[in-house]
């Protein structure tokens, strides 16, 4: 009988498990951050339940695991879905863009203010991007029209690889204060991304071009050449207050872009500064200079353009 005795505690703790399982409340903890399916939640709760209950590592980091196994799974259900929604998608599909609409003030060729207004619309594919600019410039006073300035451009972008690209360009202007009735520019080449992060992009371009140029007072020029361009975007800060309910993103952003020909160069520069006042609707101040080496008699090299615009988004 003493035998008997004496082998019952050693059943007992033997037979007892290797440590107590995670408390209830550690467990809902958990549950309840796994089900917002936010990972860094996940990632802080279980790191402090690891830290309070550090005998029960191997459970948390069992809940943990399968809860990222799920969501690795999710995500890649979800990136090829969208995938093979923009693959079906029809031509006028997935275009975005922005409407603008606003005041400048110019010197140079003509001192005066008036309105402009700009469509931007770009689509983004699997390897493509496309993108579409029209801008009109335009004043009419006292029954004269003093600016007329129109010009429409088309860009595709084919994506090599993550930073490299292949781009064509095809462009037209009119600007009769300059001269010309019509400009035409043709032109191909590659673009390499310098900076591509969250907060600042920045990318480059360069190739051969031809332009055509049609005279207001009659004659044209065509000419072989080459184009070089430049595009930078920076987002200062977010939820900058400008009102005590308006948040607003602010932007400073800018593109350059420069046709060289034999007798002749051509330098577009923009440097804009952006802020959101609501989820689509934002504010921007803009300075441009247009330069034009050899510009028709009567005319002067060099234009500036300051414009405050609102920006519609969709």
């Amino acid at each position: 009988m003493r035998k008997t005795y004496l082998l019952l505690p050693l059943l007992a703790l033997a037979s007892a498990p290797a440590h107590a399982e995670l408390p209830e409340p550690v467990r809902a903890m958990i549950e309840a951050a796994i089900a917002t399916g936010e990972q860094d939640t996940v990632k802080a709760v279980t790191d402090v339940a690891r830290t309070t209950n550090p005998d029960d590592a191997t459970e948390i980091d069992a809940m943990l695991g399968i809860f990222e196994t799920e969501q690795a799974e999710l995500a890649a259900v979800e990136a090829q879905a969208e995938e093979m929604a923009i693959r079906q998608a029809g031509l006028f599909d997935n275009w975005s863009g922005q409407g603008q609409i606003g005041g400048f003030q110019t010197t140079g060729n003509t001192d005066s203010v008036g309105l402009s207004a700009q469509l931007d619309l770009a689509r983004e594919g699997i390897n493509w991007e496309h993108n579409f600019k029209a801008a009109v410039d335009y004043r009419r006073s006292n029954g004269v029209t003093d600016r007329e300035q129109f010009m429409a451009a088309y860009e595709p972008h084919y994506q090599i690889n993550d930073r490299l690209f292949a781009y064509a360009l095809a462009q037209w202007e009119r600007d009769r204060f300059q001269g010309y009735s019509g400009r035409y520019a043709l032109s191909g080449g590659l673009g390499y991304k310098l900076v591509d992060t969250d907060s600042m992009q920045l990318r480059i371009k360069a190739g051969p071009a031809w332009r055509r140029t049609e005279f207001i007072n009659g004659g044209s020029t065509s000419n072989l050449a080459a184009l070089f361009g430049a595009d930078f975007d920076w987002k200062i800060a977010d939820n900058i207050k400008l009102t005590q309910d308006t948040n607003a993103t602010s932007e400073l952003g800018g593109s350059a872009q420069a046709i060289v020909g034999g007798d002749n160069i051509s330098l577009n520069v923009v440097t804009g500064l952006e802020a959101g006042i609501s989820d689509r609707l934002s504010a921007r101040l803009s300075y441009a200079v247009e330069y034009d080496s050899e510009p028709p008699a009567g005319a002067v090299s060099t234009d500036t353009i300051t414009r405050f615009t609102l920006i519609y988004g969709f």
